[in-house]
């Protein structure tokens, strides 16, 4: 997961809502988000090579979602990323006091930003700085750097959220908001170490790539009642739509 909107306390009937898009090697086997036979009330996609999930959904009102840390040589820890995401969703550990533990054994993966919500509130934990914060009410976006940073499709993507929810947007128009193809300026790019030519690869909320690309667009969410809701759309090489 490369790209995540949380609208926390901002719409009444969801006081949780996500918007995210997930990049990934198109050759990396990925699982449809799905109900988990081996997990029961866990929802979301799932990782066929490490076993865990960049966005999980669990029935009792438990959410997760992870994002890599974009660098020049990328960095692969003992455990996959997609662990913290599964562990959380699937345990009773309170999301503030999951990433607190979490703190403790950073060095167990790969540099991530991960967002972990329970009925009560929403925490955001970037590994690099070791920075575990507690998501006040509001519009916050996190992808593969600092949590809203102002990145243009971390701005992009709040900006566009924020005047569709209010003209009373329904879900598909809010999936639609991810397969946006805009491209900044160059002027306007982060510099993250990566280089131009990858930077402005990267930089569209919607990246169409043959090897590499966005692969699901996800909506999930929280009601007032503490129940769960997720909608995905799926995508192959240069973008083609899967379902």
């Amino acid at each position: 997961m490369c790209l995540l909107l949380l609208a926390v306390d901002v719409v009444p009937a969801r006081p949780l809502l996500l918007l995210a898009n997930r990049d990934e090697f198109h050759a990396r086997p990925s699982a449809a988000a799905a109900p988990w036979p081996d997990l029961p009330g866990v929802r979301g996609g799932r990782d066929l090579e490490a076993g865990g999930s960049w966005l999980a959904v669990h029935d009792n009102g438990r959410i997760a979602a992870v994002t890599n840390i974009r660098l020049l040589n990328p960095q692969r820890g003992p455990r996959s990323r997609g662990d913290l995401v599964r562990d959380f969703v699937a345990g009773q550990i309170s999301a503030a006091d999951y990433v607190a533990e979490l703190g403790t054994r950073l060095g167990d993966y790969a540099p991530f930003n991960l967002v972990v919500a329970d009925t009560r509130e929403a925490w955001c934990l970037q590994s690099p700085s070791a920075k575990a914060q507690r998501l006040p009410p509001g519009l916050h976006t996190v992808s593969n750097g600092p949590l809203d940073a102002p990145w243009p499709k971390m701005r992009r993507l709040c900006e566009r959220y924020a005047a569709a929810s209010a003209a009373g947007a329904d879900d598909a128009a809010l999936l639609d908001l991810l397969g946006d193809t805009h491209q900044p300026g160059d002027a306007d790019l982060p510099d993250t170490g990566v280089g131009l030519e990858i930077e402005r690869f990267l930089a569209p909320i919607f990246i169409r790539g043959a090897l590499y690309g966005t692969r699901a667009s996800t909506l999930a969410w929280r009601d007032g009642q503490g129940a769960t809701g997720l909608l995905e759309r799926r995508f192959g090489p240069d973008g083609v739509r899967l379902d």
